[in-house]
């Protein structure tokens, strides 16, 4: 337990310094970035938060990658010093070596995706605001799905209308009943109502089929109130960016995502995307375990025995065609060729039983 303990130290140690290291080197590529971008439209401070806020994310998605370089090093580290040698002299096969280091792995991914993943879709969603009002801070647009139904809400040099469906049809373009309510850009007051038996988003328009219309700066609206048979309004939202707000699975975290989904169910929305994602969250600590133990098979043997450098090339070429496969399959599972258990948990696990029976071949014990 002692020697399990301290290579378990050893390997967080690593990993933490590796860490660190990539952190940085991300923080200053997209200060880099966000300034190239942005340099005329913004001051220092905005351009830095920008910057931070991107970084969060960016960093999330290379975790397992950090964790196969971590084990590398750590294996590499112990077997030039021969400290692999005094602890198989002690009776410590290499299997028993990576018991505790793969379940300290496993647990330290629950604890990134339980903690880390809010953080950094929290860190997304402020991202994409901010970016969006930089970029164009009079049109706003922002979707979002509650328990009941679908909230837009769109803006123009006018004032901002908030719009509420609760069904969407199976084309993603027909929402009923629909409601709009129209604020005053300048005041937050309510100026006008519309309530309709169903909208369809064309292009630059709404068309709204049996609409009644309130004008709510009226001293008795419902007196004043009109009727239409048909009615157009104008909106700069359009389907695809719909589809796009909606599927931006980076944007919500993995303890909101079981309710997000069966919200999107209850609206006619299609599933399948944030349903891989939310499998391929769960699944990323039995992915850090596969990366943690293709990283150390190759790596326990002692640097007398040659090929290091060999080695070292092709635990890294490992871990990247792991990572690769992992979000080819992912891909597959969200356009349905796959069914989405299948292209989420094949690659780890198959990863990790191949990495065993690799190890299981060059151990003798």
């Amino acid at each position: 337990m002692t020697m399990g303990l301290y290579v378990v130290r050893r390997l967080a140690g690593t990993f933490a310094m590796i860490a660190a290291v990539f952190f940085g080197m991300l923080s200053l590529f997209e200060v880099f970035e966000v300034v190239r971008r942005f340099g005329d439209e913004a001051d220092l401070a905005t351009l830095l938060i920008l910057s931070l806020l991107r970084v969060p994310s960016t960093f999330y998605q290379i975790m397992p990658l950090l964790m196969i370089l971590s084990s590398m090093a750590l294996f590499l580290s112990l077997a030039r010093s021969s400290e692999l040698v005094v602890m198989r002299s002690a009776g410590r096969s290499a299997k028993r070596i990576l018991v505790e280091p793969i379940l300290a792995v496993v647990l330290f991914g629950c604890v990134i995706v339980a903690l880390l993943n809010p953080l950094a879709t929290a860190s997304t969603r402020l991202y994409q605001q901010r970016l969006e009002a930089l970029q164009n801070p009079e049109m706003v647009a922002q979707i979002s799905l509650s328990d009941s139904a679908l909230w837009l809400r769109q803006g123009d040099s006018l004032g901002q209308t908030v719009i509420r469906a609760e069904s969407v049809g199976p084309d993603g373009l027909t929402f009923s009943p629909i409601t709009f309510l129209v604020f005053d850009r300048d005041t937050n007051a309510p100026l006008m109502r519309i309530e309709a038996e169903r909208g369809t988003l064309e292009p630059g328009r709404w068309r709204l089929s049996t609409a009644k219309q309130w004008t709510l700066s009226d001293p008795n609206p419902e007196v004043t109130a009109q009727r239409y048979d048909e009615v157009a309004l104008e909106t700069d939202l359009t389907p695809d960016r719909i589809r796009d707000s909606l599927a931006e699975s980076g944007t919500i975290s993995v303890w909101a995502m079981p309710e997000f989904i069966r919200a999107m169910e209850r609206a006619g929305l299609s599933t399948r995307d944030h349903r891989a994602q939310f499998q391929a969250e769960l699944a990323l600590p039995l992915l850090m375990a596969a990366m943690m133990l293709i990283g150390a098979v190759l790596c326990l043997q002692h640097t007398r025995a040659g090929s290091a450098s060999r080695r070292v090339l092709i635990t890294v070429l490992a871990g990247f065609a792991l990572f690769f496969l992992r979000n080819f399959a992912q891909v597959l599972g969200e356009n349905g060729q796959i069914p989405v258990a299948l292209a989420i948990w094949t690659p780890p696990v198959a990863s990790m039983l191949l990495a065993l029976g690799v190890l299981l071949h060059l151990e003798d014990g």
